[in-house]
């Protein structure tokens, strides 16, 4: 269980999830639209995701190659989960915000 969690749970997983929710993208299309991944760590995430039966990768031969990538099933039932965790971010972002601060403040004191 926890491999699975620590798979779909991770940031870039996450965001990746949410962005092909949207339809299939290519690898360039998800770069620009997930801010801060490098292109290493997009290309692990992608191949994790595919190994674990969340996404698939369509190559189309052409010059040059076109590879496109898409939810399965299974990613695709991950929608509803991933949508609620970022609906939660949102909600409690400044709560988090301000817990942060306080402890912050109290560990500068120690």
């Amino acid at each position: 269980m926890s491999e699975v969690l620590a798979r779909v749970g991770d940031k870039w997983s996450i965001q990746v999830i949410a962005t092909l929710g949207e339809g299939p993208r290519r690898f360039s299309e998800l770069k620009r639209g997930i801010d801060g991944v490098s292109q290493r760590m997009l290309t692990l995430t992608l191949r994790g995701l595919e190994r674990d039966g969340l996404i698939t990768r369509k190559v189309t031969p052409s010059i040059p190659p076109r590879v496109d990538y898409a939810l399965t099933d299974v990613g695709k039932s991950l929608l509803e989960p991933v949508k609620a965790l970022g609906d939660w971010a949102i909600a409690n972002r400044t709560t988090v915000d301000a817990a942060r601060s306080i402890y912050d403040a109290r560990t500068d004191d120690m």
